[in-house]
């Protein structure tokens, strides 16, 4: 039975994507109508699509055709301003892992004390509720003024926003295990460790996953607009960069990259938590 769901799921996806393929084709297809219009719009967009003979915005063939470009050789390094797709996804998920995981580190722990003590919740929640409205890249001037390096930045920006869902479930986790299995551990004596490894951390588990899954999906989204501040390298600044070359077919199979990557992410801590979860 759920056989046939999936295949059927699987139908309807593909459905909708030729009928979305067709609909761009459509909207993007040459016109016959000519009209006049300004010298240097013309340039900058060139005089087909300036005329309305051809569409400012590539059609779904035009966008693959760059993407079988790109994935052809996607690690070519031709300098600073040049090169390839690969190179740009693998600096930006490199930030990604970087800042997520010292969120990770610093959030984990906290959120246990948190989680475990009334008395550390109520002295560090103010602070939390005053830091977690904060938008991202509002830290992004700050950083790029005190850590002089945009790349170190970038990884910042990350952190800071990774940590807080990260924080918040696992305090949520920890408060909320059974008093009955608290209960045992104290009744046979367990140390305060090995009860927080062996009772707590397994019960709280599907709750910091479900934390994790998303931050890590908060943090590929923040470092796209990070690394367009920052510049240098990233799919962030990629898609800057072919943005001042008017290059759309371009920034649509960066678009395309991004949302595959973020997917491809959040399927690992997907799977991640789903292996952590227990049924009762």
């Amino acid at each position: 039975m759920m056989g046939h769901e999936r295949v059927r799921s699987l139908v309807l996806s593909g459905l909708i994507l030729a009928i979305f393929l067709v609909v761009w084709q459509i909207a993007t297809m040459p016109t016959k109508s000519a009209q006049v219009v300004d010298e240097e719009y013309a340039k900058l967009v060139g005089a087909a699509a300036a005329t309305g003979q051809k569409s400012a915005f590539p059609g779904p063939m035009d966008v693959g055709a760059k993407l079988v470009e790109h994935l052809s050789d996607p690690f070519y390094d031709r300098g600073a301003n040049d090169k390839g797709i690969g190179i740009q996804l693998a600096w930006s998920v490199s930030r990604v892992a970087l800042g997520f995981g010292l969120a990770a580190l610093v959030a984990v722990p906290l959120g246990f004390l948190i989680g475990m003590s009334r008395l550390i919740f109520q002295a560090l929640d103010p602070f939390i509720q005053v830091l977690k409205p904060i938008s991202p890249l509002a830290w992004m001037p700050l950083a790029l003024f005190t850590l002089k390096d945009s790349s170190v930045s970038a990884v910042f920006v990350i952190f800071i926003c990774s940590i807080w869902p990260m924080l918040i479930n696992t305090a949520f986790g920890v408060a909320s295990v059974r008093k009955e299995w608290l209960d045992v551990a104290r009744t046979l004596e367990v140390s305060p460790m090995r009860k927080a490894l062996l009772v707590i951390l397994p019960a709280a588990a599907p709750t910091i996953m479900t934390g994790m899954r998303i931050s890590i999906g908060i943090a590929w989204l923040v470092i796209v607009a990070a690394e367009m501040l920052v510049g240098g390298t990233g799919i962030g600044y990629f898609v800057w960069n072919e943005w001042n070359n008017l290059s759309i077919a371009n920034i649509l199979v960066a678009v395309f990259m991004i949302g595959v990557i973020g997917m491809l992410l959040d399927m690992c801590f997907a799977r991640l938590q789903k292996a952590v979860t227990y049924k009762d």
